[in-house]
């Protein structure tokens, strides 16, 4: 009778666990979200989260709780959210792009000459706000290619980033161009390779321009991830996360593994934010992302 019994408690159990991976919920935060309270992360990864991917959470309840997550910054937001941010002891781990009369978004940027006046003029700006709140990255895009090639467009980016680089110096500001995938997301999108993204860092040759190297952009793009961060390190400032994919949690649910990219990372000596930037299917949003902070410490 007692071995009935158990039988069938045992097969309750694996019925029960079935039908959670089956509805998605076995990576529910139910379990993370009873971890509360200020936790003590390693100390190797500087952690940090995109603002866009909480935007339905209140930005004051968003720092307050990735500050007890371990967070030291939020990426993508502009000025009029910096005391927000300060209240909570956080900084913006990357200032987020001005816009001017449409220009110094993802598709119109750096690579076409007749933007350049108009970024100069918003970014210089930008570079000196960036600076006044103690802020050091602020990202910038290529643009899409739309008919330009990528020779062509090396040099425009060039030209017209060579501009507003004696301001970042001057204010110690590094611009941070984002590779970004072509093929799913942002189709047309120039700085969509890492060896692109590189040439234009040595071409433009200061301390002040670097790359933002999108994890989840360049698995789509090129794969071979830890090898080029290996290899390409000296020229990357910056780095965001993201699960492939779909763009959401970096779980057992995609195809990458987190923790050893993050110890290839640290392989290299890198002292930057690694930000958060995948968006949550799971209902507590804020459970996922401390679940992500804990596969990333390492």
């Amino acid at each position: 009778m007692s071995a009935r019994v158990s039988r069938r408690s045992a097969l309750k159990t694996l019925v029960g666990t079935a039908a959670a991976v089956a509805s998605g919920s076995v990576f529910s935060p139910s379990a993370a979200a009873q971890e509360s309270g200020p936790v003590k992360l390693k100390g190797r990864i500087r952690h940090a989260a995109c603002r866009w991917c909480y935007n339905d959470i209140p930005l004051e309840e968003l720092c307050r709780a990735g500050k007890e997550m371990g967070l030291e910054g939020i990426d993508l937001v502009g000025p009029g959210d910096f005391p927000v941010l300060k209240k909570y002891g956080l900084v913006c781990s990357m200032v987020s792009n001005p816009v001017i009369d449409g220009l110094g978004g993802i598709t119109h940027a750096w690579n076409r000459v007749e933007h350049h006046d108009k970024l100069v003029q918003a970014y210089e700006q930008r570079i000196r706000e960036t600076a006044e709140a103690g802020f050091e990255r602020l990202i910038c895009f290529s643009g899409n290619r739309a008919g330009l090639d990528d020779e062509q467009g090396l040099e425009n980016c060039e030209r017209g980033l060579k501009r507003i680089l004696p301001v970042a110096e001057k204010y110690k500001v590094t611009l941070c161009m984002e590779l970004l995938n072509s093929k799913r997301s942002h189709r047309d999108y120039m700085c969509d390779h890492t060896a692109w993204g590189v040439e234009l860092v040595k071409r433009i040759s200061s301390e002040r321009f670097k790359l933002l190297y999108d994890i989840f952009h360049m698995q789509i793009m090129e794969g071979d991830i830890c090898d080029t961060i290996r290899e390409n390190h000296p020229y990357i400032d910056h780095y965001h996360t993201g699960g492939v994919p779909g763009r959401n949690e970096i779980d057992e649910t995609q195809e990458l593994y987190y923790p050893r990219i993050m110890q290839a990372i640290v392989a290299t000596g890198f002292k930057g934010f690694v930000a958060q930037e995948f968006v949550p299917r799971n209902r507590d949003k804020l459970a996922s992302l401390r679940k992500a902070i804990q596969i990333c410490d390492v």
